[in-house]
């Protein structure tokens, strides 16, 4: 059997990839462009991809491919009607994040609300020369306990955010795409409404027709002035002008992304204005990435490979 992996450098950090010799023969590839696909697939049974875009003129060219396995929960870089016309079956990994990106979510927040990197420079450029009573009135920060905090999507990730969330004392509430019902301990409000209400608002849904743009400034402006919001899902979701113009002109007081429209993120992406710099904090979508959380996506993508030839039908999406 043949394996490629082909955009193994996206994941940003080392992975565990011994046990996919088992299988047969792997070939590893740093960063394959799109176009580049074809070319590198003759004779494979199984492609193994982080970002790249599978699709009908991606793999116009391979036959005989069975298995592709999307390193990740997304699988919006992969075109599942063709993959189910041309017989080739697709496998995600779901869950095995949901700590890492929890995790995450929290760290960006308390970066944003305690302000650590004032905090911090101050500490060691300012404190010694300055006086007893220095104030630091511009860099007021406030606790969470007794806060709304809105989730939109509560699946594995939005749940264990919602949990953290309740440790620290918050309210926590959330919005649903789909319209339905995902827990009975939380209260589900329309879009408006958690908009409205959440002092912390955080994204964990997949991008789909529905989550699309779905919140640009027409949303942003229904927003509290004091609330952050954190966009842990996909950069399709949260329309970034949208959200640099609202961070601009203040009607929110911050913002937090780790995924975006284009990733890298353009130099020219207004998320990147010097002018909000001090209210945005910006990751280049590395949530998923703790050591633990890597070494349960190999598990898993190992597991999908045994299953799909054992015919099983583990983690299988087509």
């Amino acid at each position: 059997m043949n394996l490629v992996f082909s955009d193994l450098k996206s994941l940003g950090f080392p992975v565990n990839l011994e046990g996919l010799h088992q299988f047969g023969n792997v070939v590893l590839y740093d960063c394959l462009a799109d176009y580049e696909l074809s070319a590198h697939l003759k004779d494979v049974d199984v492609l193994i991809t982080n970002q790249n875009q599978i699709n009908e003129n991606t793999l116009k060219d391979v036959s005989g491919l069975k298995l592709i396995c999307q390193t990740g929960t997304g699988y919006d870089n992969i075109d599942i009607d063709f993959c189910k016309r041309n017989n080739i079956a697709v496998t995600n990994v779901a869950g095995y994040s949901s700590e890492s990106v929890a995790q995450h979510t929290f760290a960006m927040l308390f970066h944003l609300i305690s302000q650590i990197g004032y905090f911090d420079e101050f500490a060691r450029n300012q404190w010694a020369d300055s006086p007893v009573n220095n104030s630091h009135k511009d860099h007021q920060f406030f606790e969470l306990a007794g806060k709304t905090w809105g989730i939109i999507g509560l699946g594995q990730i939005g749940t264990a955010v919602a949990r953290h969330a309740e440790g620290f004392g918050c309210n926590v509430k959330y919005y649903s795409s789909s319209s339905e019902a995902r827990s009975e301990r939380y209260e589900a409000l329309s879009l408006k409404e958690i908009l409205e209400q959440s002092d912390i608002l955080s994204i964990h849904s997949p991008l789909n027709s529905k989550t699309l743009d779905l919140i640009s400034y027409e949303e942003l402006k229904c927003m509290k002035p004091t609330a952050y919001i954190l966009n842990l899902g996909r950069g399709g979701i949260l329309n970034e002008e949208a959200l640099a113009h609202a961070l601009e002109c203040q009607m929110i007081r911050g913002a937090g992304l780790d995924v975006f429209c284009i990733e890298p993120l353009e130099n020219g992406s207004p998320l990147k204005k010097n002018s909000i710099a001090n209210r945005i904090c910006l990751t280049p979508h590395i949530g998923y990435a703790s050591i633990e959380a890597r070494e349960r996506l190999m598990e898993q993508i190992i597991g999908n490979i045994f299953c799909f030839f054992n015919h099983q039908n583990r983690n299988r999406v087509v």
